[in-house]
């Protein structure tokens, strides 16, 4: 399960954040998980709220997670198209040359602090 390991990095990286703002607490945090990035959003949430609990600037901190879709697009015909459904062959013209446009991010979108 790499989502703690995650979870460490995203909290790291907050945590030097909110010491460059003087921030005091952690409220809220909206990640952008795209749909085929291999993260599991429940396992995620998870290790977010045990972890949160053992950082004085996370506790009671909120995750939310965002969904981006995943979308290939076709060099073969110029289409776009629904990753997870469709695959790598393009359903408009059974093309192979595909590749991924969006669907495997993992931004942190917002942060918001006291």
């Amino acid at each position: 399960m790499h989502e703690l390991g995650v979870t460490f990095h995203i909290m790291d990286h907050l945590e030097r954040v909110a010491e460059e703002n003087q921030a005091v607490k952690i409220c809220k945090v909206t990640l952008e998980l795209g749909e085929v990035s291999t993260v599991i959003e429940s396992y995620l949430q998870n290790c977010w709220k045990w972890a949160a609990a053992k950082r004085p600037l996370f506790e009671e901190a909120e995750l939310v997670v965002e969904t981006l879709p995943a979308i290939t697009f076709c060099e073969e015909c110029d289409q776009t198209y629904a990753t997870v459904e469709h695959g790598k062959i393009c359903p408009y013209c059974g093309s192979g040359s595909t590749y991924l446009l969006q669907g495997n991010e993992f931004n942190i979108k917002e942060i918001e602090v006291e």
